[in-house]
């Protein structure tokens, strides 16, 4: 390589391996990619073979991809579908820091082969806290990246207070529907008028060994442990959260929202690359060119949320019923049991007016004129 493994920067990137995670952390690989950096975005083999799936293009000079193991057992059928998050969590803790030790090692076999730039730098997903302890054994800095808001993370670093203080688990199944969640947590720094129900999932527990708050307790051990951690989010938004933060880390950056620096920035050769791991359909984009302005509800519920054919019926009718146009994303995970067909009534009712699609390219919909309205799960990274 020459001059260039000498002085390109060297990123290794590791996205917790989920579709909206993944989205955050490639835009900011794209965003270093742009500055400068040699790029090396690592994904499960799993998900890697969707992406392949879903792109024409599938490299870029500098720009590079490797893949780990997940540990789990294969998905029966076409695996196109979003893997179990609980499991994946339990895999993250028990599989992955061996696979991805591999990886760091073969990438520095390639550099003093001159291959490739040498790596300067690990950039983790919060939630992927192997890599902090493989970074170590390799004498490389850490920088976290937090893809969600800055409550989720400063909660991460609270779980811990919550137990100790009784407040979770929940003592039974009733205390999700009896008010309980509505009381206000005054025990954590920063968060004003928080109640409960507003906090991480994890806090509706009933399960005093939980295995989900044990490993948002393991990832939040290693967060004073990084170099640097970098947020997804903006000061005003979240200032309260953030003046907490910033008192209890010394090197801490607010970068968000990522995909308006991205979009500001010319992106030349780098537009072909997207990170979606479903195919997306474009032909949405030709159908709302026939709508008027802001007169279509966008409606998807991200890439993890599921929900029963009942509640998919109350939405399908609540939208017919509606008499707005709407762009409707129904993944095909989407529905808990399998594919579920809408009835030919409705069909008919909504079909001068509706669009049913499985996946799409989200920000090129909620840029178009003629969305109105936007029926979200409000994931940080739909919002």
């Amino acid at each position: 390589m020459g001059n260039l493994a000498e002085i390109k920067p060297h990123a290794v990137l590791v996205p917790f391996p989920s579709q909206g995670h993944i989205n955050a952390l490639f835009q900011l690989a794209k965003l270093l990619y742009l500055r400068g950096f040699h790029i090396t975005f690592v994904n499960t083999e799993y998900n890697h073979k969707r992406w392949l799936k879903s792109r024409d293009s599938n490299s870029l000079d500098g720009f590079n991809f490797e893949t780990i193991p997940d540990g789990l057992t294969p998905l029966e059928g076409n695996g196109d579908v979003t893997q179990d998050v609980v499991s994946l969590c339990q895999s993250i803790r028990k599989n992955f820091l061996h696979p991805f030790g591999e990886l760091l090692t073969k990438l520095h076999d390639s550099a003093v082969a001159g291959v490739t730039p040498p790596v300067t730098c690990l950039v983790s997903d919060c939630f992927m806290p192997f890599a902090i302890q493989a970074a170590e054994e390799h004498a490389l800095p850490t920088i976290i990246f937090n893809p969600c808001n800055a409550c989720t993370f400063l909660t991460s670093l609270h779980i811990r207070t919550l137990l100790e203080k009784g407040l979770i688990p929940l003592k039974d199944e009733s205390y999700l529907t009896n008010g309980y969640l509505d009381n206000k947590v005054d025990c954590i720094p920063g968060l004003k008028n928080f109640r409960l129900k507003d906090l991480l999932d994890v806090v509706r527990t009933t399960d005093p060994n939980d295995s989900q708050v044990e490993f948002v307790i393991e990832a939040a051990d290693t967060f004073h442990r990084a170099s640097a951690i970098v947020f997804n989010t903006y000061n005003e938004l979240e200032s309260d959260v953030m003046n907490e933060l910033y008192s209890m880390f010394p090197s801490l950056y607010t970068i968000g929202p990522l995909s308006s620096f991205l979009n500001q920035t010319p992106q030349n050769n780098l537009e072909s690359l997207g990170s979606n791991l479903w195919k997306e359909d474009t032909k949405c984009l030709k159908w709302l060119e026939s709508r008027e302005p802001r007169s279509v509800v966008y409606v998807n519920f991200g890439s993890i949320t599921v929900m029963n054919p009942d509640q998919l019926l109350e939405f399908a009718w609540g939208l017919a019923n509606s008499m707005k146009p709407f762009l409707w994303i129904i993944r095909p995970d989407l529905v808990i049991g399998g594919s579920f067909i809408l009835s030919s009534m409705f069909e008919n009712e909504i079909s001068d007016r509706g669009l049913i699609a499985s996946w799409c390219p989200q920000e090129k919909v909620l840029n178009h004129p003629s969305i109105g309205g936007f029926l979200t799960h409000c994931g940080w990274n739909s919002t």
